[in-house]
């Protein structure tokens, strides 16, 4: 039996192209080249049906390492806390003082790009702050 080890982490959203576009700033992720036949992707966009124009996007880490991220259109908002999130791991091998700036500043960044701080979580040693994306979706940044 064979172990699966490459996974794509999906979004559901309300804009998928604004809240892919702004993990991909997060992460240093791209978007993948447009599809055969067509010079972009907004012009593959406009070859499709009305409902499914600008229903998804995705984008990946250029290194080939991380998931590929997914982003869905879907009819409803969020309305609960989300069961899975990411966490942003800027500060391992931390700790103390010397993580938490490490965390501010990458918290600093991005409130930058439109994200929100919630909550940090301190205990004079361990830290992270909570944060949401641009549609309200919880994430870390550790």
């Amino acid at each position: 039996m064979s172990l699966i080890k490459k996974f794509q982490v999906t979004f559901d959203c309300a804009e998928p192209e604004r809240v892919g576009r702004f993990w991909c700033e997060v992460l240093g992720y791209v978007p993948p080249p447009a599809p055969e036949g067509f010079a972009t992707w907004e012009d593959y966009d406009r070859s499709q049906s009305p409902e499914k124009q600008g229903s998804w996007f995705a984008c990946s880490d250029p290194t080939g390492e991380g998931p590929r991220l997914y982003f869905q259109r879907v009819p409803e908002g969020k309305v609960a806390k989300n069961r899975v999130h990411l966490d942003v791991r800027v500060g391992t091998g931390l700790v103390g003082e010397e993580r938490l700036a490490k965390l501010e500043a990458e918290c600093t960044r991005l409130l930058a790009l439109g994200a929100v701080r919630v909550e940090l979580l301190y205990d004079g040693h361990d830290s992270c702050i909570v944060m949401q994306d641009i549609e309200g979706n919880e994430f870390c940044v550790d």
